[in-house]
């Protein structure tokens, strides 16, 4: 199971990680359908889709680099616990709910910054 979980919450952290320098660096160039932070604000124009990248990219690495740390620090110390599938468990869905959360924060974000046409406040 040890190495399950250092497997799995890896590949969560990681991307958390990934897509979020990925976000932050080189964000997609044209509003699409297909790639990147894709909701009705963020595509009202390219001064939102941008905004919503690197906003969302932010979320996410700090999300990501928080994760490693603590699943790093869990996986070693509870280990030798009875009830260590469940803290690893609890982790994992921790780490998937962080990974979605990055949808209602960033969207909050955009109205803060745009009004309802796209337009900065």
């Amino acid at each position: 199971m040890l190495i399950f979980s250092l497997i799995f919450t890896a590949i969560m952290s990681l991307t958390m990680i990934g897509f979020g320098l990925l976000f932050m660096k080189k964000p997609p160039k044209e509003i699409n359908g297909l790639y990147g932070y894709r909701t009705s604000m963020s595509s009202k124009n390219k001064d939102t889709w941008n905004f919503a990248h690197r906003y969302a990219g932010k979320v996410w690495l700090r999300s990501g680099i928080v994760t490693v740390i603590i699943s790093v620090a869990l996986i070693f110390s509870l280990q030798k616990l009875g009830f260590y599938n469940y803290v690893m468990t609890a982790l994992i869905y921790i780490q998937l709910i962080i990974l979605l959360l990055v949808i209602p924060i960033t969207e909050r974000a955009l109205k803060k910054t745009f009004d309802k046409n796209g337009n900065r406040k």
